[in-house]
């Protein structure tokens, strides 16, 4: 078997991955092993994940649903609570209708194959989420990637594609670079040459636009213009589960032919009830935006005395580019120590010489929390 050297060469690269197991709610600080760190590696932006309202939601579900569906979503396992949460999607996002998905994964595979095939072709920036590369190659179309946010190359592949069938597919914030992409310009390439638009905005509702609306309402982007949203309910919202928003034809026609959708069992009932929840905190509490903004502000410029380089982001995801994989994963370690918890990225999730540390804000860290953070960079960043 090839496992063991696998996995030997794995360690000596810097690339071995191991999980940590925490004993506590998720939030700001959690217990790992008996020891109560400072979270900066979450996606629960808003800190909604252990909201008491949220978990109450929860448990009323749970006591009123069950805690399976028990079935796929087109046999019997579709409930009034996943059928509200759709509806209530659909309208925080502008939309005709919304679609459940289990998770963000199975969203974006599932579409993108439903969308386009053999006689089509797939366009990728090459900073894109593995879910979304992979649902390209699952769709067996011609598949094209272009360097990130390179919208001159991405024009000179449209302009070259013989195909009738055309799919940009496009991140709405990158999740390890913390940019987001330029949305306005894609459009006009989509109207241009003929292709749709997919955006996955798992990172930026909840965090941009009015109400948390995301990428397209920060872009002022109707659904004439996006026609295609895919969000992720274990980010912002602090749940789990994801969904896609987009005409009423869209949506049937997924029910129709996406198979990650249709041969898959419907997520518990519970967790729509408490995503219900979560939806109307999330669109309330701008405080939780506002306090976001200056949390960030007050990063990049506590890094910027130390001397620390941040990478260009205007959202919570903070990168600290490292290059190399076994010294982001040293400094990872010495934060830890530190009682700091910073996840260090290494490739294949990014590319090859590009490690980093990814620093993510909620709304819940407070300034002695996010100073203690800085003071620990300090220190690792120096051996």
């Amino acid at each position: 078997m090839r496992f063991k050297p696998a996995l030997e060469e794995r360690r000596k690269a810097g690339l071995y991955r191991s999980r940590k197991v925490i004993q506590s709610p998720q939030a700001v600080e959690v217990d790992l092993d008996g020891r109560k760190l400072l979270n900066f590696c979450s996606n629960d932006y808003l800190g909604l994940a252990n909201h008491p309202e949220v978990v109450a939601a929860f448990q009323e579900g749970a006591a009123r649903y069950g805690v399976g569906s028990g079935s796929a979503h087109l046999v019997c396992g579709h409930s009034d609570a996943h059928h509200e949460l759709e509806e209530a999607l659909a309208k925080f996002t502008g939309r005709d209708r919304a679609l459940l998905f289990s998770t963000g994964y199975m969203a974006n595979m599932g579409v993108i194959s439903a969308l386009v095939g053999r006689n089509g072709e797939v366009f990728e920036d090459r900073l894109n989420h593995a879910s979304l590369i992979d649902g390209g190659l699952l769709s067996r179309a011609k598949f094209s990637r272009y360097r990130h946010a390179d919208m001159a190359q991405l024009e000179a592949l449209l302009q070259k594609s013989d195909r009738e069938e055309k799919l940009l597919v496009t991140d709405g914030v990158f999740s390890m670079d913390g940019d987001i992409a330029p949305l306005p310009e894609m459009v006009s390439l989509c109207e241009q040459f003929g292709a749709q638009l997919l955006v996955d905005d798992a990172h930026g509702f909840g965090v941009l636009g009015e109400q948390g609306g995301g990428c397209a309402s920060h872009f002022n982007l109707t659904q004439k213009k996006l026609p295609m949203l895919v969000g992720t309910l274990g980010k912002s919202f602090g749940t789990f589960g994801a969904f896609v928003a987009g005409s009423e034809e869209l949506i049937e026609y997924l029910i129709q032919q996406s198979r990650s959708y249709i041969y898959t069992t419907a997520l518990p009932p519970a967790v729509a009830e408490a995503t219900l929840t979560s939806l109307k905190i999330l669109q309330a509490d701008d405080w939780r935006r506002e306090r976001l903004k200056k949390l960030i502000g007050r990063f990049r410029l506590g890094a910027r005395r130390l001397g620390i380089e941040l990478m260009a982001s205007e959202t919570p995801i903070q990168p600290i580019l490292v290059g190399d994989s076994a010294k982001a994963s040293a400094m990872s370690e010495r934060l830890l120590k530190r009682g700091i918890w910073v996840g260090a990225i290494r490739p294949p999730t990014v590319p090859k010489g590009a490690a980093r540390l990814r620093v993510t804000l909620s709304a819940e860290h407070s300034d002695d929390q996010l100073d203690r953070l800085l003071d620990g960079l300090a220190g690792a960043m120096h051996g």
